[in-house]
């Protein structure tokens, strides 16, 4: 019987990358920068909008309630003041509660913007810190920094490697991530930041058993949240001296590719650059998941045709690609708002009698309309291999659905195909100024016009706006 050798390993390959990655790349790309700006302005408006959903603000503030933390991290459009990594599932989980925020698409998908509840709750607390302390504090710079990086290593990481296949959710990618970035924010070496890496590979990782029929439900909304919280709380730990797991995912047997990736190592196609930031994906029309988004604006489109003949319909025909038919292919009961913003048919139907889709659309008053589950019963869902393979291709990212309705006497609308949503980076000078027009009408949810205003003139000026001190911006985001 050989002997299991106990010599340490040195860093797996993977873990030493990100941490490489998180640790030296300079990003010079201006355009990822300017991406990143806009994705701060979207994560927080989508943030701002959750408020108003009881079922959100419910799981928000301190675990013990009336607790404050002195020279704690600021929940926007709150005034919570709470530990950072409490302060990092608060913030996280309003950025992702409506399924608003930006996407990222590829063999895993995932919300690369989820990682800013983390960025934003160490950025806040260490800011106040340093201030506290007679330093300098963060920049803003300093977080689209760290966006960029989070949205890199959860993306490149999902190019190849599909973590839903072997049923994990992609907030494990939110995780490792967001351990890496807190560390390198508050301070941590190389070493430190693949020690916490190591440490959210070797945590345990959520199910997506919330996500699919029968169980969709609302921890689906709080999981990134969660994943944000977690991965402060490991850096934290890692700077305090805790030691890391250098073959956390090799290490035979006990390792995540043995026990949890089926045995198969990552891919990793590409090095990590500024190429996800560049190419994300920005929800702009509607608060969909993304792989219905095109669906969405087809049947926004085809509205005025249907709107007083819905009792006439035969068939509603769509046309789509395997990840949609995978994921968000839903017949029967829908239970819940979570269970209706991942059902392609229910977003469908809506567009095509409502010729719009809000987040209120998802709640129960809405869903009880009969109209809705009468329509959905008459949709024929079918694979379109050329979306399928466009889906996949990185030189295009399409995201494609085609819908055509079918009426009782025969007739019908022409085939509308939509094969890139407005938040696509082929879309971005058209999409835009429709982003700024979401985040405003997103803030009049929860702040006087005075403090609107000056939000959204913080955002006007880039070189302003990334030599603002990040103590100084998140005060600017309370109520009052």
């Amino acid at each position: 019987m050989s002997h299991i050798s106990n010599v340490r390993p040195e860093t797996d390959a993977v873990i030493a990358k990100i941490a490489d990655y998180a640790d030296n790349f300079k990003i010079n790309s201006a355009e990822a920068y300017d991406t990143a700006r806009y994705c701060l302005m979207d994560s927080l408006g989508c943030g701002i909008l959750a408020l108003r959903f009881p079922a959100c603000a419910k799981l928000l503030g301190p675990v013990v309630p009336g607790t404050t933390v002195p020279g704690g991290v600021r929940v926007p459009g709150t005034d919570f003041v709470l530990d950072p990594i409490q302060g990092a599932f608060n913030i996280g989980t309003m950025i992702r509660w409506l399924d608003y925020n930006d996407t990222w698409l590829a063999a895993e998908w995932g919300h690369p913007s989820d990682n800013l509840g983390s960025i934003l709750a160490v950025a806040d607390y260490l800011s106040q810190k340093r201030r506290k302390e007679g330093g300098a504090p963060l920049l803003m710079k300093d977080v689209l920094t760290s966006l960029i990086k989070t949205h890199e290593i959860q993306g490149v990481l999902a190019l190849e490697n599909s973590f839903n296949r072997v049923g994990l959710d992609h907030v494990v990618l939110v995780k490792v991530a967001s351990a890496a970035l807190s560390a390198k924010l508050l301070g941590g070496t190389r070493a430190q930041i693949a020690d916490a890496v190591s440490q959210a590979w070797v945590d345990g990782q959520s199910l997506r058993t919330y996500r699919h029929a029968p169980n969709t439900g609302s921890r689906k909304s709080w999981a990134a949240g969660d994943a944000c919280s977690r991965a402060v709380k490991l850096a934290l730990m890692t700077m305090q001296g805790e030691m890391g797991y250098p073959s956390a995912l090799t290490a035979k047997t006990w390792g995540f590719y043995d026990v949890l990736f089926k045995g198969k190592e990552f891919s990793l196609p590409q090095a990590f650059g500024s190429y996800v930031m560049e190419n994300v994906l920005f929800k702009i029309s509607f608060p969909a998941e993304f792989h219905a988004q095109t669906a969405v604006e087809c049947a926004v489109k085809l509205h005025p045709q249907v709107k007083d003949r819905l009792d006439q319909v035969k068939e509603v025909r769509v046309h789509t690609h395997e990840s949609a038919l995978r994921i968000i292919d839903k017949k029967g009961p829908l239970h819940n708002p979570a269970d209706r913003d991942h059902c392609l048919q229910y977003m469908t139907a809506i567009g095509l009698i409502f010729g719009g889709l809000e987040a209120d659309h998802y709640e129960d008053k809405v869903a009880k309309d009969p109209r809705i589950d009468a329509l959905r019963d008459k949709f024929t869902m079918t694979e379109e291999p050329r979306y399928t393979k466009e889906y996949l291709d990185p030189s295009k990212r399409s995201i494609s659905n085609a819908v055509q309705i079918f009426f009782k006497d025969g007739t019908s609308t022409e085939k509308v195909e939509v094969e890139y949503p407005i938040g696509h980076r082929r879309r971005r000078k058209e999409g835009i100024p429709e982003l700024v027009k979401k985040l405003d009408a997103n803030l009049k949810t929860r702040y006087s016009d005075e403090k609107r205003s000056a939000i959204m003139s913080s955002f006007s000026d880039p070189v302003k706006f990334e030599n603002m001190p990040v103590d100084k911006w998140m005060e600017l985001l309370r109520p009052s």
